[in-house]
Protein backbone atom coordinates (compact mmCIF):
# COMPACT_ATOMS: atom_id res chain seq x y z
CA UNK A 1 0.00 0.00 0.00
CA UNK A 2 1.20 3.52 -1.12
CA UNK A 3 -1.12 5.23 1.17
CA UNK A 4 -4.35 4.49 3.11
CA UNK A 5 -5.79 8.71 3.00
CA UNK A 6 -8.80 9.99 1.98
CA UNK A 7 -8.70 12.45 -0.49
CA UNK A 8 -7.77 15.10 1.85
CA UNK A 9 -5.71 14.01 4.35
CA UNK A 10 -2.31 14.99 5.12
CA UNK A 11 -0.57 12.39 7.39
CA UNK A 12 -1.38 9.16 5.10
CA UNK A 13 -0.90 9.33 1.06
CA UNK A 14 -3.87 8.84 -1.14
CA UNK A 15 -5.24 5.24 -1.37
CA UNK A 16 -2.95 3.76 -4.07
CA UNK A 17 -1.30 0.64 -4.19
CA UNK A 18 1.34 -1.89 -6.11
CA UNK A 19 -0.72 -5.41 -6.61
CA UNK A 20 2.31 -8.26 -7.65
CA UNK A 21 1.24 -11.13 -9.09
CA UNK A 22 4.53 -12.59 -7.88
CA UNK A 23 7.62 -11.41 -6.75
CA UNK A 24 9.30 -11.75 -9.90
CA UNK A 25 6.99 -9.49 -12.08
CA UNK A 26 6.62 -5.84 -12.21
CA UNK A 27 3.70 -4.97 -10.12
CA UNK A 28 0.83 -2.99 -11.46
CA UNK A 29 0.06 0.29 -10.10
CA UNK A 30 -3.41 0.81 -8.61
CA UNK A 31 -4.65 4.28 -8.87
CA UNK A 32 -1.69 6.90 -9.56
CA UNK A 33 -3.36 9.98 -7.19
CA UNK A 34 -1.34 12.95 -6.41
CA UNK A 35 0.73 11.81 -3.98
CA UNK A 36 1.64 8.80 -6.18
CA UNK A 37 5.10 9.55 -7.45
CA UNK A 38 6.37 10.90 -3.79
CA UNK A 39 5.49 7.87 -2.38
CA UNK A 40 7.16 5.95 -4.64
CA UNK A 41 10.21 7.65 -4.84
CA UNK A 42 10.09 7.37 -0.59
CA UNK A 43 10.44 4.10 -1.42
CA UNK A 44 13.03 4.35 -3.84
CA UNK A 45 10.58 2.15 -6.45
CA UNK A 46 11.80 3.26 -9.96
CA UNK A 47 8.56 3.94 -12.30
CA UNK A 48 10.50 2.29 -15.02
CA UNK A 49 9.64 -0.41 -12.79
CA UNK A 50 6.23 -0.77 -13.14
CA UNK A 51 4.01 -3.20 -15.44
CA UNK A 52 1.42 -0.28 -15.80
CA UNK A 53 -1.13 1.59 -14.33
CA UNK A 54 -4.90 0.60 -13.51
CA UNK A 55 -7.67 3.52 -12.89
CA UNK A 56 -10.09 3.28 -11.01
CA UNK A 57 -12.16 6.66 -11.44
CA UNK A 58 -11.49 10.14 -12.53
CA UNK A 59 -10.72 11.65 -8.53
CA UNK A 60 -7.57 13.58 -8.22
CA UNK A 61 -6.43 11.57 -5.13
CA UNK A 62 -6.50 8.33 -8.07
CA UNK A 63 -5.54 9.98 -11.19
CA UNK A 64 -4.01 13.51 -10.03
CA UNK A 65 -0.09 11.75 -10.28
CA UNK A 66 -0.38 10.68 -14.07
CA UNK A 67 0.87 13.73 -15.38
CA UNK A 68 4.38 13.23 -14.12
CA UNK A 69 3.78 9.88 -14.74
CA UNK A 70 3.62 10.53 -18.32
CA UNK A 71 6.06 12.86 -18.70
CA UNK A 72 8.78 11.15 -16.88
CA UNK A 73 7.71 7.86 -18.62
CA UNK A 74 8.21 9.26 -22.31
CA UNK A 75 11.25 11.58 -21.66
CA UNK A 76 13.18 9.57 -19.30
CA UNK A 77 12.38 6.00 -19.80
CA UNK A 78 11.10 6.65 -23.74
CA UNK A 79 8.44 4.67 -23.69
CA UNK A 80 4.79 4.54 -22.74
CA UNK A 81 3.17 2.83 -19.83
CA UNK A 82 0.44 0.20 -20.04
CA UNK A 83 -2.92 2.08 -18.70
CA UNK A 84 -5.61 0.00 -17.88
CA UNK A 85 -9.02 2.18 -17.23
CA UNK A 86 -12.33 1.50 -18.20
CA UNK A 87 -13.73 1.95 -21.61
CA UNK A 88 -16.22 4.90 -20.44
CA UNK A 89 -13.73 6.28 -18.45
CA UNK A 90 -10.91 6.55 -20.71
CA UNK A 91 -12.26 10.13 -22.79
CA UNK A 92 -13.18 12.06 -19.36
CA UNK A 93 -9.25 11.23 -17.97
CA UNK A 94 -8.35 12.74 -21.50
CA UNK A 95 -10.50 15.38 -22.05
CA UNK A 96 -11.53 16.68 -18.42
CA UNK A 97 -8.30 15.47 -16.88
CA UNK A 98 -5.20 15.11 -18.59
CA UNK A 99 -5.12 17.08 -22.37
CA UNK A 100 -4.69 20.92 -20.74
CA UNK A 101 -1.32 19.54 -19.25
CA UNK A 102 0.22 16.91 -21.53
CA UNK A 103 -0.60 18.64 -24.88
CA UNK A 104 2.29 19.63 -26.90
CA UNK A 105 3.14 19.64 -30.61
CA UNK A 106 2.36 16.59 -32.13
CA UNK A 107 1.28 14.66 -28.65
CA UNK A 108 -2.23 15.44 -28.78
CA UNK A 109 -4.09 12.32 -27.71
CA UNK A 110 -3.93 9.87 -24.53
CA UNK A 111 -2.52 7.01 -26.68
CA UNK A 112 0.38 9.04 -27.49
CA UNK A 113 1.77 8.75 -23.68
CA UNK A 114 -0.01 5.57 -22.77
CA UNK A 115 -0.53 1.99 -24.62
CA UNK A 116 -4.28 2.14 -24.02
CA UNK A 117 -5.63 -0.92 -22.50
CA UNK A 118 -9.72 -0.86 -22.32
CA UNK A 119 -11.67 -2.93 -19.84
CA UNK A 120 -15.02 -4.22 -19.29
CA UNK A 121 -17.61 -5.09 -16.83
CA UNK A 122 -17.73 -8.33 -15.75
CA UNK A 123 -15.00 -9.89 -18.20
CA UNK A 124 -11.70 -11.24 -16.08
CA UNK A 125 -8.75 -9.97 -17.70
CA UNK A 126 -5.35 -11.30 -17.16
CA UNK A 127 -3.15 -8.10 -17.08
CA UNK A 128 -0.34 -9.21 -15.72
CA UNK A 129 1.46 -12.60 -14.65
CA UNK A 130 -0.13 -13.98 -11.96
CA UNK A 131 -2.85 -11.28 -12.10
CA UNK A 132 -6.28 -11.77 -13.31
CA UNK A 133 -8.69 -8.58 -12.62
CA UNK A 134 -12.19 -8.04 -12.94
CA UNK A 135 -13.78 -4.34 -13.16
CA UNK A 136 -17.05 -4.07 -10.90
CA UNK A 137 -19.06 -1.03 -11.43
CA UNK A 138 -20.10 0.05 -7.89
CA UNK A 139 -22.02 2.98 -6.75
CA UNK A 140 -20.07 6.52 -5.86
CA UNK A 141 -20.97 10.14 -7.40
CA UNK A 142 -24.12 10.52 -9.21
CA UNK A 143 -22.79 10.76 -13.19
CA UNK A 144 -18.91 9.93 -11.72
CA UNK A 145 -18.49 6.13 -12.72
CA UNK A 146 -16.23 4.23 -10.21
CA UNK A 147 -15.25 0.93 -10.57
CA UNK A 148 -14.01 -1.41 -7.99
CA UNK A 149 -11.62 -4.56 -8.49
CA UNK A 150 -11.66 -8.27 -7.54
CA UNK A 151 -8.21 -9.84 -8.23
CA UNK A 152 -7.68 -13.25 -8.83
CA UNK A 153 -11.00 -14.28 -7.87
CA UNK A 154 -10.72 -14.13 -4.25
CA UNK A 155 -9.38 -9.96 -3.33
CA UNK A 156 -11.86 -7.42 -3.61
CA UNK A 157 -10.09 -3.58 -3.83
CA UNK A 158 -13.26 -1.46 -3.51
CA UNK A 159 -12.81 2.01 -5.34
CA UNK A 160 -14.95 5.39 -3.54
CA UNK A 161 -18.15 3.78 -2.58
CA UNK A 162 -21.04 3.81 -1.08
CA UNK A 163 -22.27 1.08 1.63
CA UNK A 164 -23.33 -1.79 -1.00
CA UNK A 165 -23.82 -4.62 1.55
CA UNK A 166 -25.67 -7.26 -0.78
CA UNK A 167 -22.11 -7.27 -3.19
CA UNK A 168 -20.33 -7.68 -0.41
CA UNK A 169 -22.20 -10.84 0.81
CA UNK A 170 -22.44 -11.89 -2.74
CA UNK A 171 -18.64 -11.92 -3.56
CA UNK A 172 -18.10 -13.64 0.31
CA UNK A 173 -21.19 -16.24 -0.16
CA UNK A 174 -21.21 -16.86 -3.92
CA UNK A 175 -17.51 -16.34 -5.41
CA UNK A 176 -15.62 -17.27 -2.27
CA UNK A 177 -13.85 -14.08 -1.89
CA UNK A 178 -10.96 -14.11 0.93
CA UNK A 179 -10.20 -10.51 1.49
CA UNK A 180 -11.92 -7.30 1.15
CA UNK A 181 -9.75 -3.92 1.65
CA UNK A 182 -12.68 -1.47 1.86
CA UNK A 183 -13.15 2.13 1.73
CA UNK A 184 -13.78 3.87 5.05
CA UNK A 185 -15.62 7.33 5.66
CA UNK A 186 -15.14 7.53 9.92
CA UNK A 187 -17.72 9.79 10.61
CA UNK A 188 -21.45 10.15 9.22
CA UNK A 189 -22.90 10.55 7.07
CA UNK A 190 -21.38 8.94 4.06
CA UNK A 191 -23.42 9.83 0.93
CA UNK A 192 -20.43 9.04 -1.52
CA UNK A 193 -18.21 6.80 0.30
CA UNK A 194 -19.19 3.94 3.05
CA UNK A 195 -18.96 5.06 6.80
CA UNK A 196 -17.47 2.81 9.74
CA UNK A 197 -21.04 3.25 11.29
CA UNK A 198 -22.41 1.36 8.07
CA UNK A 199 -19.91 -1.19 7.80
CA UNK A 200 -20.17 -1.98 11.99
CA UNK A 201 -23.36 -3.23 10.38
CA UNK A 202 -22.16 -6.43 8.49
CA UNK A 203 -22.04 -9.43 10.30
CA UNK A 204 -18.99 -10.66 12.34
CA UNK A 205 -17.93 -13.43 10.17
CA UNK A 206 -17.62 -10.64 7.41
CA UNK A 207 -16.29 -7.92 9.26
CA UNK A 208 -13.46 -10.45 9.79
CA UNK A 209 -12.58 -10.48 5.80
CA UNK A 210 -12.54 -6.54 5.83
CA UNK A 211 -8.80 -4.32 5.99
CA UNK A 212 -10.14 -0.41 6.18
CA UNK A 213 -8.49 2.22 3.87
CA UNK A 214 -9.09 5.10 3.09
CA UNK A 215 -9.60 7.19 5.94
CA UNK A 216 -8.83 10.52 7.08
CA UNK A 217 -6.28 11.93 9.59
CA UNK A 218 -8.31 11.14 12.91
CA UNK A 219 -7.45 7.21 12.54
CA UNK A 220 -5.89 6.96 15.70
CA UNK A 221 -9.21 8.10 17.42
CA UNK A 222 -11.02 5.09 16.35
CA UNK A 223 -8.55 2.58 17.28
CA UNK A 224 -10.06 -0.30 19.09
CA UNK A 225 -13.58 1.11 17.92
CA UNK A 226 -13.55 -1.34 14.19
CA UNK A 227 -15.34 -4.20 15.42
CA UNK A 228 -13.75 -7.49 13.61
CA UNK A 229 -12.46 -5.44 11.03
CA UNK A 230 -8.97 -3.87 10.91
CA UNK A 231 -7.02 -0.93 9.59
CA UNK A 232 -4.95 -1.37 6.10
CA UNK A 233 -1.50 -0.11 6.73
CA UNK A 234 0.38 2.46 4.04
CA UNK A 235 3.57 1.18 3.33
CA UNK A 236 3.48 -2.05 4.36
CA UNK A 237 3.22 -5.19 2.67
CA UNK A 238 0.17 -7.63 2.50
CA UNK A 239 0.47 -11.68 0.76
CA UNK A 240 -3.21 -12.05 -0.21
Amino acid sequence: MLGTGSAFAKTYNNNNALLFGSEAAPPLLIDCGVTAMSALHSLEFGIDRLHGVLITHIHADHVGGLEELAFRMRFQHQRRPLLYIAAELADPLWNHTLRGGLVQGELQTLEDFFEVRLLHEHRGCELAPGLTIEIIKTPHIPGKPSFSLYVNDRFFYSADMQFQPQLLRDLVEERGCETIFHDCQLFQPGPVHATLEELLTLPTDLQQKIGLMHYGDNRADFEGRTGAMRFVEQQRVYRL
